[in-house]
């Protein structure tokens, strides 16, 4: 089998998936057609409809894009089948049912970003930071029934720096899953469809499986009442979106949202979880040990800012709260 021997239908919506869709593209692989989320309503009144980003990058090289509002739909079946594809390539997209996955003759594969079977989800970026993993990857698996459980075909890790945050790892793993991609399929022609793949089971070695699940916004709430390490984990698996939060309690004793987008850990001793101290310039809240410098943040209804800014128009501060 030869790479012109494949006819790929690729499916994924955000940025992410974009950069293998561009990989298999400048490589000459046939993607036949393109399947990504409908257009999101944006704007004050939702009249706006924005293009997924995988459709934008799509219409510019003149590939079909299918936008189906639910997976099942007849048609939509009946049209993805016309296009006759013998492999699909799936990359930040939403769940397929077997009518879709099993379709071609040589399967549907995912790149996953995460090494699985660790953090199986939606999310498995964000909380390989926020568990304060020092090494994630990406995966490419074939699907079935399960949701991320399939075969393992390739692995890639993907050093995670102490200061890293979720838009330097999520960058890290776009380009690396783009690479992945393209040895999987190197692979898959080289195989005549039947690359060497293993079960995750087998890989497991006792460890707990961890998971990554959908951040809702209570997901991002800031629990004080833990160590500093914690803590200054969860904000940078949160920064920059969706953005970690805690309450805090002003002088004049109302509460406002307070978004936290980057700490600095201090060695400082705690004054109580959740308390605020002020040096000069300088803010930090303590958690249930040390006290956590805060860096950058965001006032409910006010522009990101560095925290000596933020200080400026926020008096007495000292000896306050967040919770």
């Amino acid at each position: 089998m030869t790479k012109e021997d494949l006819r790929i239908v690729f499916m994924g919506t955000p940025e992410f998936a974009v950069e293998t869709l561009r990989a298999l593209v400048e490589n000459k692989f046939n993607v036949v057609a393109v399947v990504t989320q409908p257009d999101k309503p944006v704007g004050r009144h939702g009249s706006v409809l924005q293009p997924s980003a995988v459709k934008q990058y799509a219409l510019e090289k003149g590939l079909p894009v299918l936008q189906p509002e639910k997976m099942k739909d007849p048609e939509f079946v009946e049209e993805l089948r016309s296009y006759q594809a013998n492999l699909q390539v799936v990359v930040a997209f939403r769940m397929l049912p077997e009518v879709v996955w099993a379709m071609p003759e040589y399967g549907t594969f995912n790149v996953h970003a995460a090494l699985l079977p660790q953090y199986r989800g939606a999310a498995p970026i964000n909380w390989a930071v926020i568990n304060g993993e020092t090494e994630t990857g990406v995966t490419t698996f074939f699907l079935d029934h399960d949701i991320d459980t399939g075969r393992i075909i390739m692995k890639k890790s993907f050093a995670i720096p102490d200061d890293a945050d979720v838009e330097y790892v999520y960058d890290g793993l776009m380009h690396l899953g783009a690479q992945l991609c393209l040895e999987t399929l190197d692979a898959i022609v080289a195989a005549d469809g039947h690359p060497a793949s293993i079960p995750q089971d087998s890989v497991l070695d006792g460890s707990p499986v961890k998971s990554a699940p959908k951040l809702f916004k209570e997901t991002c709430e800031i629990n004080w009442n833990q160590p500093a390490k914690r803590v200054y984990d969860f904000v940078r698996g949160l920064s920059p979106v969706p953005g970690a939060w805690t309450t805090l309690v002003t002088p004049d004793g109302k509460d406002t949202v307070l978004k936290i987008y980057k700490t600095r850990k201090t060695g400082l001793a705690g004054k109580g979880s959740g308390t605020i101290s002020v040096e000069g310039k300088t803010l930090c809240v303590s958690a249930n040990d040390e006290q956590l410098e805060l860096v950058e943040l965001q006032l409910a209804g006010k522009k990101r800012m560095a925290a000596r800014d933020f200080l400026n128009g926020m008096k007495g501060l000292d000896g306050s709260r967040v919770k």
